[in-house]
């Protein structure tokens, strides 16, 4: 028995679920609205203590952290291989997963919270936002979650967060010039998680990720989401941010 407990095919939820329909694996998927605080209801909190998404239980374990996730899942089930056999580009493969989780994404959730996120969830009564906020277990998660749905993010600290999108953007757009997948030749781990990551940079950094300034960058989004795995994964959103990765059909 698989269950994976989710919100939107985005960023660390749509990591699992992607690896998960790249390895063609059924799976009970179990939506969670973010927007709702479902990850902080007390049925939800039997299964992760912790109150963040994803979860995924497998045979009565319960495993957290997106991207531990995806390699449980490569090596447990069967299916084609999501890591490469290469030393090399295995190594590759883990270089950039820790580049896009411990830089990267830090960066780009804070400028998704105070566009995206904190918007949207503000349209809810004011306390009961913060009785809310007041549930979530984790002392971290209620400091981020308060920052975005009051617009409290300083200045410099969203000045600093879009200098690293800009400087990973070129990194990323520099690799991409030798490399056609993130590990190298082969479609990996690797590119699952920076197209969670990355696909809705066109529309957030559009001055930075654009045709002209990072081609190489927009070609790999758009191999990525021409796969079958990728269409089956994000036809499971229920909200508009699911819709942002028709952006990167053709013309």
């Amino acid at each position: 028995m698989l269950t994976l407990y989710h919100w939107e095919p985005n960023a660390n939820s749509g990591k699992p679920m992607l690896t998960l329909a790249e390895k063609g694996v059924e799976y009970r998927s179990h939506y969670l609205d973010l927007l709702k605080f479902d990850q902080h209801q007390p049925e939800y909190l039997e299964v992760n203590p912790d109150g963040t998404i994803p979860a995924l239980v497998h045979d009565g374990r319960v495993l957290t952290e997106s991207t531990p996730m995806m390699e449980y899942i490569d090596e447990q089930f069967d299916g084609p291989p999501l890591r490469p056999a290469d030393p090399v580009e295995r190594w590759r493969m883990r270089w950039w997963m820790r580049f896009f989780d411990s830089y990267f994404a830090p960066s780009l959730s804070m400028i998704g919270w105070s566009v995206f996120v904190g918007p949207a969830a503000r349209q809810r009564d004011p306390q009961e936002l913060r009785e809310a906020i007041d549930r979530i277990p984790l002392e971290s998660r209620r400091v981020a979650w308060r920052k975005a749905l009051f617009n409290e993010f300083t200045a410099a600290e969203l000045a600093e967060s879009r200098r690293r999108v800009a400087f990973a953007v070129g990194v990323l757009e520099r690799h991409l010039t030798g490399h056609t997948w993130i590990a190298g030749e082969t479609y990996s781990l690797g590119d699952i998680n920076g197209f969670n990551l990355g696909y809705a940079l066109p529309l957030s950094q559009p001055e930075r990720c654009n045709d002209e300034c990072t081609p190489r960058i927009m070609e790999w989004l758009r191999r990525i989401y021409e796969r079958p795995a990728a269409k089956q994964t994000w036809a499971k959103g229920r909200t508009q941010m699911a819709s942002r990765i028709k952006m990167l059909e053709r013309t």
